[in-house]
């Protein structure tokens, strides 16, 4: 008995280029997200509002010093406030980096059921082309 094999090789060339293309419109994907969630226009404008903040707390403590200009106890205020607002803005940037971490791991996991999956039917597939080309004599695992 004999397996023809040219019937698989190009339906396994048509799997093949279909995954690619799905591997290259994923990686576009990964790139736009990527981009939107932590890419250099991103790092740009949280390094200008980092800096910001620091010059805002660091302007209202030399004002505080040097002059009377605000009371004390408004000028303490305002600073707890900025020192506030920065957490708030932290804790927002950190929950879009928990988001995308977690879209990666989910991604991962799915990928990992899909390999799993083929790895089953390509174990069945050996083992009934095996049956096929040995016979029967084969003992199931």
């Amino acid at each position: 008995m004999s397996i023809d094999k040219k019937p698989h090789r190009t339906e396994s060339r048509e799997v093949i280029l279909g995954e690619l293309e799905e591997f290259e419109r994923e990686r576009e994907q990964l790139k736009e997200v990527l981009g939107r969630i932590g890419g250099r226009s991103f790092s740009k404008k949280d390094n200008w509002i980092n800096v910001g903040f620091l010059v805002l707390i660091l302007g209202l403590f030399v004002v505080e010093l040097t002059t009377d200009y605000l009371p004390r106890l408004m000028s303490l205020e305002l600073g707890v406030l900025m020192v506030s607002i920065k957490i708030v803005f932290m804790i927002h940037s950190q929950q879009k980096v928990n988001h995308f971490q977690f879209w990666i791991l989910n991604s991962i996991e799915f990928r990992m059921n899909d390999m799993s999956k083929r790895v089953r039917k390509m174990e069945h597939r050996m083992i009934e082309d095996t049956k096929v080309f040995y016979g029967d004599s084969i003992k199931n695992r």
